[in-house]
């Protein structure tokens, strides 16, 4: 591999980083202009792993805002991040997959001085990414949901 190669390499993994800590954001935010420009123009999100919808991502960002309508404290997070891009006989391809963890705690607006009822979930995110004209976008992205604790006890999924 060339130092050039290499190079790229690292600016595709750094960006590719970019698209999923956006993902995160956009979701958290309830951004969804942002999180519908994550994706290539034909992305999909499958969140029936995790007991949502499946279906384009413009849908998808409608799903996931009525589904957190109640919870609009939201901060979860995308961790231990596997990234796979694709080899090309040594030279970095066009395509990517990032398998990785995430924790999503939330809950409603805490009562003034009381306390704040948490509901978390954990699971693991397959995002397939595609190097578009703009940048790496996300193709599809899978969720599946591994367990969850609301208050009064722990499930597992």
């Amino acid at each position: 591999m060339t130092q050039r190669v290499a190079l790229a390499t690292v600016m595709d993994r750094l960006s590719i980083d970019a698209v999923i800590t956006g993902y995160a954001v956009a979701v958290d935010d309830g951004a969804w202009e942002d999180y519908g420009a994550l994706f290539t123009a034909d992305g999909r999100a499958d969140y029936r792993g995790a007991g949502g919808a499946e279906g384009p991502a413009a849908e998808a960002a409608q799903w996931l805002a009525e589904a957190f309508g109640p919870f609009p404290v939201r901060q979860h997070l995308i961790v231990n991040r596997r990234l796979d891009l694709q080899d090309l006989g040594g030279y970095p391809g066009d395509r990517a997959r990032v398998r990785a963890d995430y924790l999503n705690p939330m809950g409603p607006e805490a009562a003034a001085g009381g306390p704040l009822p948490v509901f978390f979930s954990g699971g693991r995110y397959t995002f397939d990414l595609l190097r578009t004209e703009p940048g790496w976008r996300i193709r599809t992205v899978e969720a599946h949901e591994k367990w969850r604790c609301a208050p009064g006890g722990p499930t597992a999924g």
